[in-house]
């Protein structure tokens, strides 16, 4: 009698589960709610992608703004966790306040912290990042930290105690996909037990893999979606992509050679001998 195997990909047979502070996701895709064509369009994106947690930028809408219209209600009607983000501060004073905010107004405790440099780069500003992290997560609050893909950088958000530590995998928007898949690696060779999401700059759906591949737990992605010729298809995408990744990393590839090397064995071949 043949029994079933749970596949990693099957979260509720497996318990393969995301977990962030005092979240337990089935779904490893986190996804961004700006620059859809509608709002329809973002819905349908939202629920072909089942993702869980979407990110809103607290200081692109409105918080007393509520109705049915509202687009902050709309979020908030749909069977998903908000995660208010920090996009477009760029002091650790300012993140901080807008931060504040978001807790004030959504009741939660949970934050994703963009602090950036400059317009042009849209490239975190390290210095104002990790004072901007030490004092929210002084004040309690479940810090997810965009990042660069320095090493360093992102070791000292983990010891801080950063509940997910995201380094981008090329800058916001760009859809450049992984421009530097040894640094995500050392990552993650040096942080095993931090939780690590791949935030910015994936383009496709083999980009999302790739970053699954390399052991990361999951992906933040906002414009390779919504800035798609047909977004909620790539969104499905996205998700399966997200799974395929997931599910490759935990089956184990096979080592890399430089030669060839047969699949079958050599052993009882049969030999042909030449008549000349």
């Amino acid at each position: 009698m043949q029994t079933k195997t749970s596949l990693p990909g099957q979260v509720d047979e497996c318990g393969d589960w995301l977990r962030i502070g005092h979240l337990k996701l089935k779904s490893r895709l986190l996804l961004g709610t700006s620059g859809y064509p509608s709002p329809h369009v973002m819905l349908e994106s939202l629920a072909a992608s089942a993702s869980q947690l979407v990110t809103v930028a607290i200081r692109r809408i409105n918080l007393a703004d509520h109705g049915e219209e509202s687009f902050l209600d709309l979020l908030q009607s749909l069977p998903i966790e908000l995660l208010p983000n920090t996009a477009g501060c760029y002091t650790a004073r300012e993140a901080v306040l807008v931060a504040e905010m978001a807790r004030e107004a959504l009741e939660t405790n949970l934050i994703k912290l963009e602090v950036i440099g400059d317009d042009e780069t849209l490239m975190p500003d390290v210095e104002q990042l990790l004072k901007a992290a030490s004092e929210l997560i002084r004040s309690g609050f479940t810090v997810m930290a965009y990042t660069s893909d320095d090493p360093i950088t992102c070791r000292k958000l983990s010891d801080m105690g950063c509940a997910a530590v995201m380094p981008l995998a090329s800058p916001i928007g760009s859809g450049m996909g992984i421009v530097n898949p040894y640094n995500l690696e050392l990552i993650r060779t040096l942080l095993p037990e931090t939780t690590l999401i791949v935030d910015a700059g994936i383009g496709t759906a083999s980009d999302a893999t790739r970053a699954m591949e390399l052991g990361y737990d999951g992906i933040l992605l906002n414009t390779a979606v919504s800035k798609a010729k047909h977004p909620v298809q790539m969104a499905a995408a996205m998700r399966n992509a997200v799974i395929a990744g997931r599910m490759a990393r935990l089956a184990g590839r096979i080592p890399q050679r430089f030669y060839a090397q047969a699949s079958s064995s050599m052993e009882g071949r049969i030999e042909v001998t030449s008549k000349e």
